[in-house]
């Protein structure tokens, strides 16, 4: 990632800056809740989109770090949400808030993070970027919804996981990096080209994600969570397609009934690893890889251009 720190060095700093702005509460619960928020957020990911997207399309305006804002406090609060749904107790090694202030304080710091990005657009007049934004929140809550419909009854096609993850996970990269484009060049068609990247790089981040699970390449990510809470991922799709009659009823019934037993959990991820599960999953995370990149190739080479190929080939050889 060094292309990328060293071009976005500086507007990282502006970001930071003006970001931190809008985590500052009225009351002592919530100042308190929004500090320990600042302590354990990540690594930024869809941020650094919104400004490269901007930095491809045109120049880094005030309306990019306020797109920037946005994104981020629009992904905190659906993370803060999903703990709740998942009844997550850790989250990037760190308890999660639900876990310390108890699901109501949770749902309405999440709700609060939401009507942060939404006060930041409306007051700046930023309304097409507003639209973008708030179209991603629509499509992942109907991908949650979908996912956790479609887990009960454990039918999940890889038609349907796509569907899934195009929702719930891409839509919101897709909306970073269109709306960070949108910012410095109010141009749709520009815009839509780099709504398409961000989609493509979404769902291969989202198979990186699937494959960490079942401890792909050593990594040191607990792994099985997914089992666990009987998600069908890519790896487990593609192996029930491929296993024989009784494998398959073994493989479902496990995660149906056995899903906590660790032994059990192993056997499925043996399965998943012999059926070539993992090595297709890693076959289409490549192809979505490089549908991202010759998207991204319309557009005139330069130190942009390179920081935004490193960051999206750090999307898929992350370990966590």
């Amino acid at each position: 990632m060094e292309k990328v720190k060293r071009l976005l060095n500086k507007n990282l700093i502006e970001f930071e800056k003006r970001f931190s702005t809008l985590l500052d509460g009225q009351n002592a619960v919530l100042k308190q809740v929004l500090k320990y928020f600042l302590r354990s957020k990540g690594k930024q990911m869809r941020p650094l989109f919104v400004l490269l997207s901007a930095k491809i399309a045109g120049e880094i305006n005030d309306a990019t770090y306020r797109t920037a804002s946005m994104i981020e406090l629009l992904h905190t609060a659906t993370l803060v949400h999903d703990d709740v749904v998942d009844d997550a107790m850790q989250r990037r090694n760190f308890f999660s808030i639900n876990a310390v202030w108890k699901n109501k304080i949770a749902v309405l710091v999440g709700d609060y993070l939401l009507a942060q990005g939404l006060l930041l657009s409306i007051e700046n007049e930023d309304f097409e970027l507003l639209k973008i934004t708030s179209n991603a929140v629509k499509e992942m809550s109907e991908g949650e919804i979908l996912q956790i419909e479609k887990a009960r009854k454990l039918d999940i096609t890889e038609s349907v996981y796509f569907d899934i993850i195009r929702s719930k996970t891409a839509s919101l990269l897709a909306s970073a990096c269109s709306a960070g484009a949108f910012s410095a060049r109010k141009d749709r068609k520009t815009a839509e080209m780099f709504r398409e990247f961000g989609e493509m790089i979404g769902i291969a981040f989202q198979i990186k994600d699937d494959l960490l699970d079942y401890g792909y390449n050593n990594t040191g990510k607990p792994s099985g969570g997914d089992i666990k809470e009987k998600k069908m991922t890519l790896p487990l799709i593609y192996t029930l397609q491929q296993a024989p009659s009784a494998i398959k009823r073994r493989i479902i019934y496990t995660v149906k009934n056995n899903n906590t037993d660790h032994d059990k959990v192993a056997e499925v991820m043996q399965y998943v690893r012999e059926f070539g599960g993992l090595s297709y999953a890693e076959s289409q995370m490549m192809l979505y890889r490089d549908k991202a990149l010759t998207i991204l190739s319309a557009f005139p080479d330069s130190e942009e251009r390179d920081a935004m190929e490193e960051l999206v080939n750090f999307t898929i050889s992350r370990n966590k």
